[in-house]
């Protein structure tokens, strides 16, 4: 079930975003420390899509990496969430880790709101640093890990 209905501005910008092009984009800036990041709302609903969320990229950024990802999806050739891609960011690859729906209150709460619940898949687009470490990396630096840290396990090598 999703909402059809708004009360308020960015509500009705969200659901309208959704009507007319499959998805919305939500960022929410740094604060306290804590890293910014971005995130879809309507993926699921629209192509049978993961929603996906980016952390610690800069918005503009990363509303790029999840315009190429629901282009993909609205074309009927969504990314497989269980490789790796070098589509997303030049001259880099990205993998997506399954985040727990225990986290989803803390980083989706438009997407929450939009289908009225947890019951959509959600992925992270995980993305390396500028040597071609993920945060998993031992070799990754801990201010790296800081800037994105990564929600879920990934069950791959990279």
């Amino acid at each position: 079930m999703t909402r059809s209905t708004s009360s308020n501005e960015f509500e009705r910008r969200l659901l309208n975003n959704i009507a007319e092009h499959g998805w919305h984009c939500n960022s929410i800036s740094a604060e306290d420390g804590e890293p910014g990041f971005t995130y879809t709302v309507g993926l699921f609903h629209s192509f049978g899509h993961p929603e996906l969320l980016v952390i610690g990229l800069p918005p503009k950024t990363a509303h790029g990496v999840l315009s190429i990802a629901a282009k993909a999806a609205a074309e009927g050739k969504p990314f497989d969430m269980g490789a790796p891609t070098g589509e997303l960011l030049n001259d880099y690859s990205a993998l997506f880790v399954a985040v727990p729906s225990s986290e989803y209150e803390n980083y989706v709460l438009s997407t929450l709101w939009f289908y009225e619940g947890a019951q959509f898949p959600l992925y992270q687009v995980v993305w390396p640093s500028t040597q071609g470490y993920f945060p998993w990396h031992p070799e990754a630096t801990d201010d790296f890990k800081l800037q994105q840290p990564v929600l879920g396990a990934y069950a791959g090598i990279a």
